[in-house]
């Protein structure tokens, strides 16, 4: 156990009786030396669909991270210096989960509030919508349309003043799912590392299936023509017949498209030998990037998601490690992604990333990825499930 003394405070807590609408924390307030740049600070958001929204702002050294606790302890986005990792969507409101219908559409409403760097997608199902054994799943699960408790800031006292932002999101329906996941986010201001574990945990006396799915969106300014992907794996394939005309330059990006739907790509990764498998989305110039990088033992497959439309529809490629690809549930089961969480059990799902403003960084990451390149990708034409 950390013996390294800690502020600790408290945003919203149902046992404490605690809802905060708004705060401001300064290094001072965290007993930290006035020149240490930490900040934070929690904001209520009115008019709109974003109505009661919660934001926390927290500064970071050069980081500045704007956390979302109404959605799960979403990441809405990332700025290093002046540059900003997450993307535009058409939704420019964080939405409330009150004003999201997610069985509108055929169970696409989850989309009505999507705009984050890094959404959640489960924890009881992720994937596209449609029946599965007389259920109805909608889009990418229910945990991302679902407000935190316990949400609590941590910072240690001492150097280097790491940073953590813990919250907990309850999965919880009678004769179906007791899922809580512990969410934590950490930092500190001499990394340009941004760290999520979390660990969902099983209440249920029963075993239960999951899926997750960390759907980690990016766009301008790292995205544009000329950008590239670079992964480490043994086979990428099309998620569909309209992306096999898209797989030859399935990691290389576009400038924004008109009428591009969205391709799809599914990943075998590799890991090191720390088992983390890495991605690295790196803009024309190649002085910067971010790099996705996550736990493989738990997310052992990666999808990318690549809509490069027009800047006012979401120019956007998505970087999701998962435990299982996009196809709904019932696709998955043969192909072995429908894994189980046994009775009082827990898992635990690592993902960092590299905020990187310098080519040095950029060119490491790289370099680091393609070490586990030994052979050549199999680029496979053939959809793992025909749709």
């Amino acid at each position: 156990m950390s013996t390294t003394p800690e502020f600790r405070f408290t945003f919203t807590s149902h046992a404490q009786h605690t809802d905060l609408s708004s705060a401001h924390l300064t290094a001072e307030d965290m007993g930290l030396p006035a020149d240490i740049a930490i900040e934070c600070k929690l904001q209520t958001l009115r008019g709109g669909k974003q109505q009661g929204s919660k934001v926390i702002t927290l500064t970071v050294g050069d980081k500045v991270l704007r956390v979302v606790p109404t959605r799960a302890m979403a990441i809405l986005d990332v700025t290093r210096d002046a540059l900003r990792y997450g993307w535009d969507s058409p939704i420019t409101e964080v939405v409330h989960p009150s004003f999201i219908n997610q069985e509108a559409s055929g169970g696409l409403g989850w989309l009505d509030g999507f705009n984050e760097m890094l959404a959640r997608c489960g924890y009881q199902w992720a994937g596209h919508p449609g029946e599965d054994r007389e259920q109805m799943l909608t889009l990418h699960g229910r945990i991302q349309n679902t407000p935190a408790d316990d949400v609590v800031l941590i910072v240690e006292q001492e150097p280097p003043y790491r940073v953590t932002l813990k919250g907990r999101v309850d999965e919880k329906r009678f004769k179906s799912t007791n899922f809580e996941l512990e969410t934590e986010l950490s930092l500190t201001p001499d990394e340009p590392y941004v760290h999520i574990k979390d660990t969902l945990n099983n209440l249920s006396s029963y075993d239960n299936t999951f899926q997750a799915i960390y759907h980690n969106n990016f766009g301008t300014p790292i995205l544009e023509q000329g950008a590239t992907l670079h992964v480490a794996g043994t086979q990428v394939s099309p998620f569909n017949d309209y992306a096999t005309q898209g797989l030859h330059e399935w990691n290389q990006m576009p400038a924004p498209t008109e009428d591009f739907d969205e391709m799809v790509f599914n990943v075998l990764p590799l890991a090191d030998e720390d088992g983390m498998s890495h991605a690295l989305l790196k803009n024309a110039a190649g002085d910067a990037g971010i790099e996705v990088s996550w736990a493989s033992n738990t997310l052992p497959v990666l999808t990318i998601w690549k809509n490069t439309d027009t800047l006012e529809q979401g120019y956007v490629v998505g970087i999701e490690p998962g435990t299982s690809f996009a196809y709904n549930r019932k696709h998955q089961r043969h192909l072995g992604l429908v894994p189980t969480i046994r009775g009082k059990s827990s898992k635990t799902f690592q993902v960092r990333f590299g905020l990187f403003n310098e080519r040095a960084d950029v060119d490491a990451s790289q370099a680091k990825i393609d070490a586990l390149q030994l052979t050549p990708m199999l680029l496979s034409n053939n959809p793992l499930v025909q749709l």
